[in-house]
This record gives structure tokens, C-alpha cells and sequence, in this order.
């Protein structure tokens, strides 16, 4: 059964853009609410194939999207190379920091794939019991963005530390990156190996770097990244998300070799169609607030975004994930509507 998702990528567009959400499995569903207060922490959940596959099918059974994305978290990655990693309720991640080359001794690509196994076994389970028509999308999060959650030890929004150290000790702040390019790499690759049939690869922080920088910390790895799993798997497609990157986006796309991209709510959309299209499929980008909100306002911008951007290739998606106090009525008001529309 063809699968609308994978032909978009393909350079095979439709008369409506398939669609998914980031976070499309989380929080908002009472469903997966109830099986979180029957569950252990989210790292549990994450690392158990059984309730994983589940949360990742929740949406699915609800609205049919034309792709369902993993249940899992960017950092698996620095828990699987062994550094210290809890979420706590009301907070969220909690790592003990490393910040410097001497901290980056106690971890090790070593246990990689046996730590991140779970991850893997979700990744074929979901193969088998997702509907035929809907697409398998793989993730990790990029260099940069699990950069700052390593060095500063949780969220942040000036990535401080990690920009200290990046700007005082180039080489060493090197060092973890390079770590984190192996160890993304031989997940992402592994990913594929367990049945995969897409990527993303999330810089959540990339819009905080300056321009140099933004060179060197997202555009670099990306590209080193992409350039490794497709080694592999040539026939992979891959999409880069360089979050609040601005007039960025357009070296990111012509410079990390990725196959579509996807946009924050910023990105003008004319903008989009005129300068990243011609050279991949672009992902998004509406404001996810507009779906806590509802009504003609969600629906209109909805429908401006397929208008603007459904002649080239389009993945109909939001600028970020969806929140915890999205009402999932909403979420069906745009499932209906997109897979209702038509450009003709």
C-alpha cells in the first residue's frame, strides 16, 4: 500500500499534503495519561518495547496520521553513553553536567546498542502492528541541542554554560560534539537497521547560536551526520529541524544534505516556498497554540499554509510539538480537515 508520507519525500506530491504531529503521542491524550499513572518513570516507559509501542500508536488509533514518530526522548543518547539522567515531574530532564574534557572520560560508546536495544525492538514491534498505509519516522536529537542539556545539566534557555564552554575551549567543547556525532550516527543508523523508514533529527537550540557558530555547532554536524547514515542507507530520507534558525534555514538546507525540513511557526511561509522548496520537501510549520485554541483561526492558517506551500513538496505539521493542554477534539478538527483538502 503506497504510504502518502514516504511518496512526498520521494519527490511524489499529492493533491493533500500527509500529515503528523510533533509530540502527537504525549500528554494531551487521556489515554496515554491513564497508562502513565499505571507506569514507572519516563525513562521506563521509554526503555519498555511493549508500552512504548503503544504510546507511539495512541494518535494513530485516534486521528490515522500518515506517519507516527517513535516514543522516545533525545536523551537516550548521553543516558546511553552513561552519564547520570532522571526527568522529574514538574521539572523535566535532570543530568549530572559534564563540562569538560576530563567529565568526558566516564563516557563511552561501548554499551550503546545493548543500553538502547528497548529502543530497537520498539522500532520492528511498530512495524508489524502499524496500519500499512502510515510511515515509521526514527529520531535523535542533534549535536548542539543534546550538547546543552549535557553540559548544563537540564533545560535552559541561554545555554550558557554550554556556549562557555564552546567559546573558551573550542577544542574540548569539540570533543563531546565529535562524541555525540559517533553515538547519533550509530543510532540513527541502527534505527534504520530495525526498520525505520524516515529520520528526524532535532536541534531544538539551534536559533541560539550566532552565525559562526550556528556554522560550526549545527550546520557541521548535521551534514557529518547525514553523510554517515546515508552511507549506509543511501535510500534513507532525512529531515533536519534547526529550530528558530531564521535566514539560517537556507544554509542548513543547502549545506547538511538533508531531505526535507522542517520550519518553526517563524518562517514566513512565501519565504519558504520561494527559498528552501526548490531544493527539498519542507515540514510544518503551524503555531501549536493555534491548536489549543481551535476554531476559524486554526483552521485558516491551516488551510494558508497548504495553499502557500502544497504546489512544492509540503509535510503539514506544527512549528513545534503539541502541549500537554491541547484539547485532542482539536487535534480530530484538523485531522479531518487536512485529509479533506485538496489543492485542485
Amino acid at each position: 500500500m503506497t504510504k502518502l508520507f514516504l511518496e512526498t519525500l520521494n519527490g511524489n506530491f499529492s493533491a493533500r499534503p500527509p500529515f503528523w504531529f510533533m509530540r502527537q503521542a504525549g500528554r494531551y491524550l487521556p489515554e496515554y495519561r491513564k497508562l502513565r499513572a499505571k507506569l514507572g518513570g519516563f525513562l521506563d516507559m521509554v526503555y519498555s518495547p511493549k508500552d512504548a509501542i503503544e504510546i507511539t500508536l495512541q494518535p494513530i488509533r485516534r486521528y490515522h496520521m500518515d506517519a507516527a514518530i517513535l516514543f522516545s526522548d533525545i536523551l537516550v543518547i548521553p543516558d546511553a553513553l552513561g552519564q547520570n539522567v532522571s526527568f522529574v515531574e514538574g521539572t523535566g530532564p535532570v543530568l549530572d553536567p559534564v563540562t569538560s574534557v576530563a567529565d568526558l572520560k566516564s563516557l563511552s560508546v561501548n554499551n550503546l546498542h545493548t543500553h538502547l536495544n528497548p529502543v530497537y525492538q520498539t522500532i520492528s514491534g511498530l512495524r508489524k502492528e502499524l496500519p500499512d498505509d502510515v510511515a515509521l519516522i526514527g529520531f535523535a536529537g542533534a549535536p548542539w541541542t543534546v550538547a546543552t542539556y549535557m553540559v548544563e545539566g537540564h533545560g535552559s534557555k541561554d545555554h550558557t554554560a554550554a556556549k562557555d564552554w564552546a567559546y573558551g575551549d573550542e577544542a574540548g567543547f569539540s570533543a563531546l560534539i565529535d562524541l555525540l556525532i559517533d553515538s547519533t550516527s550509530e543510532y540513527l543508523i541502527a534505527q534504520v537497521n530495525a526498520g525505520a523508514e524516515a529520520l528526524q533529527i532535532f536541534d531544538t537550540w539551534a536559533g541560539s547560536l550566532a552565525e559562526g557558530e550556528f556554522d560550526k555547532w549545527v550546520i557541521a554536524p548535521t551534514r557529518e551526520i547525514v553523510r554517515r547514515v546515508k552511507a549506509e542507507h543511501p535510500e534513507i530520507k532525512i529531515i533536519g529541524f534547526p529550530r528558530g534558525a531564521g535566514i539560517g534555514y537556507e544554509r542548513f538546507v543547502k549545506d547538511t544534505g538533508v531531505d526535507a525540513v522542517s520550519l518553526d511557526a517563524g518562517v514566513p511561509l512565501i519565504w519558504a516556498r520561494d527559498v528552501l522548496q526548490p531544493h527539498v520537501v519542507v515540514q510544518g510549520n503551524m503555531d501549536p497554540r493555534l491548536l489549543v485554541t481551535g476554531g476559524s483561526r486554526m483552521t485558516d492558517q491551516a488551510q494558508k499554509i497548504m495553499s502557500t506551500l502544497n504546489d512544492g513538496g509540503l509535510i503539514f505539521n506544527l512549528g513545534h510539538g503539541i502541549t500537554p493542554d491541547v484539547p485532542p477534539a482539536h487535534v480530530g478538527d484538523m485531522a479531518a480537515l487536512i485529509k479533506g483538502w485538496s489543492k485542485n
